[in-house]
């Protein structure tokens, strides 16, 4: 699990994206008296990325800046879960052209899969 995330972390520092929070859903869960495997929410972007999407259709702003949920279940395994670009592409109708400007969640998943 720590090894997913700081490879994560990693990769948005060399691509030039900002990780603007790392939301930590079973140490909240834990604080609050409770246990859940261990479970990682990841929220990054790059606003010169996401902005032209934005004006393009304003509704992205819901799933910008983009996700990344890292999770362990109990035997071990680590899950990557996130939205694709095609999949936010489908959902706010982008264009085309500017589904670079977020192709680095699909790059990211993968790499992190490695």
């Amino acid at each position: 699990m720590d090894q997913t995330i700081e490879k994560i972390e990693q990769t948005l520092q060399a691509k030039g994206v900002k990780l603007f929070a790392l939301v930590d859903h079973s140490g909240e869960a834990e604080e609050a008296g409770m246990t859940m495997p261990p479970t990682k929410l990841l929220i990054f972007g790059n606003p010169k990325g996401g902005t032209p999407l934005m004006l393009a259709s304003p509704s992205v702003a819901l799933d910008l800046p983009l996700k990344m949920l890292v999770a362990q279940d109990s035997k071990g395994q680590v899950w990557i879960s996130y939205n694709s670009s095609a999949y936010l592409q489908s959902r706010h109708g982008l264009p085309t052209e500017l589904l670079q400007n977020i192709a680095v969640v699909d790059a990211l998943a993968k790499s992190a899969a490695e």
